[in-house]
């Protein structure tokens, strides 16, 4: 995707000093950072502290962390040891898993002396691998907007909530992937931007990513989506996700599922974009076996903004004394859900295994 009309993605490898760079992105939108990650505890603290976010750019990053592993010592033990850090530091989003067990698995039965150039080029699989996923959903649900908006006969509102866009992923995104695949072909769109409190990855990330590419957009309070969708103004929600059961249950970010019931509430037709290593085959019951991550309750309290000066300040908006809870993520029921996007095409969420037999 484009920064001020030039091509990025969200990581790439500097190949010369056996490191990794991404955009730091809890610096966003107020600065452009790149940060540089040369040892796989420097990666596992970017994956906690949300300088990487998103399932898809999760996964990328900790397969670059066990190519760091590598890089530092390529014993056995090293690398188990790697992917424990990596997959300890944030529980939810399957990709993560999925990334180490597939770098665990190549890597392995190879002798020491090779694992680490395998490691990189493997990593690096995955990362265009995610791409073309990506590049896919996109391509599967620009068809749906496009027909959609043939009936409405106008621009057509879509909302989103959080950021699933080319900032959680390494390009394209997923939620946001139809609505760049759409806007790229001339289909007149605007996108509700929910604020996604406590963290507002949608204005923080969301926002700052589609005023980059051009594409309209309005940002708006969390408790805003429903008032619209009772007004006629919401035509559609595409939502990201952190985990999919194998029953079609969608584990996003926290609010996603108030949005889903508004929407079923509606008739608003509320779909989620998922390229298959977001899936987790062995889960059938989302409420009872995802693990939700529970945040610090300081980014419920604290809000990080830029003063009329253009400083950048922290400020806590809570009375002294009270307490707050952070979880940092919520499962919506597949029987909400009236569709899922991924790289195969699009399908109900009791219809996954027929695009993935």
């Amino acid at each position: 995707m484009k920064i001020q009309g030039h091509p990025w993605r969200t990581i790439w490898p500097v190949e010369a000093e056996k490191a990794i760079e991404i955009i730091d992105q809890t610096r966003l939108p107020h600065a452009l950072v790149v940060c540089r990650l040369d040892t796989v505890q420097s990666v596992v603290l970017a994956i906690k502290t949300m300088q990487v976010r998103g399932a898809p750019l999760i996964g990328a990053t900790a397969a670059y962390g066990m190519a760091l592993a590598a890089k530092q010592d390529a014993s056995d033990a090293s690398l188990h040891h790697a992917a424990q850090q990596l997959l300890a530091s944030r529980p939810t989003a399957v990709n993560l898993r999925w990334a180490v067990e597939r770098m665990l698995t190549l890597l392995l039965p190879l002798s020491v002396a090779d694992r680490e150039v395998t490691a990189w080029q493997e990593a690096a699989t995955i990362c265009d691998e995610d791409v073309i996923l990506n590049q896919a959903i996109g391509k599967h649900g620009c068809l749906q907007i496009q027909e959609m908006q043939q009936l409405k006969k106008r621009p057509l509102n879509i909302l989103t909530h959080c950021n699933a866009g080319w900032l959680a992923t390494v390009d394209w995104g997923t939620a946001l992937s139809p609505i760049y695949a759409a806007f790229n072909a001339g289909v007149p769109i605007h996108v509700w931007v929910d604020e996604t409190r406590p963290r507002n990855q949608g204005a923080s990330l969301t926002a700052w990513e589609l005023c980059q590419h051009g594409v309209p957009h309005t940002v708006i309070s969390d408790n805003a989506g429903g008032h619209l969708m009772q007004h006629g103004e919401v035509d559609m929600v595409i939502v990201g996700a952190d985990r999919v059961t194998a029953h079609g249950d969608v584990c996003n970010k926290i609010g996603t599922y108030l949005k889903a019931l508004a929407a079923f509430d509606n008739r608003v037709p509320f779909y989620a974009a998922v390229p298959s290593p977001t899936i987790d085959w062995e889960m059938r019951d989302g409420l009872s076996e995802i693990p939700i991550e529970q945040r610090s309750a300081d980014e419920v309290a604290w809000i990080q903004g830029r003063t009329m000066d253009g400083g950048i300040v922290s400020v806590n908006i809570l009375p002294d004394g009270s307490p707050a809870a952070n979880p940092a993520f919520d499962v919506t029921p597949a029987r909400l859900v009236s569709g899922i996007i991924t790289e195969r095409g699009i399908c109900r969420p009791d219809m996954l295994r027929s695009l993935f037999p």
